[in-house]
């Protein structure tokens, strides 16, 4: 079942780069967020899970499109 999703989801990112790059740079800001938390302020792993779960959804969403 995952890798059904999979090839979907690689399928819509490699048709929609500008797409793919904003869903890989939310993650990217998030992994950012956790290495150097104590520069983000109150509440780093807040916005960390935001921008991860961010880019969850964005892998699942591409995984839906035909």
């Amino acid at each position: 079942m995952f890798a059904k999703y999979q090839k979907k989801a690689m399928k819509y990112f490699g048709k929609h780069p500008n797409y793919n790059a904003s869903v890989h740079m939310l993650s990217g800001i998030s992994v950012g967020i956790i290495i150097t938390y104590p520069l983000v302020g109150g509440h780093p792993l807040r916005w960390a899970v935001f921008f991860l779960l961010l880019s969850v959804l964005g892998h699942l969403w591409a995984a839906q499109q035909d």
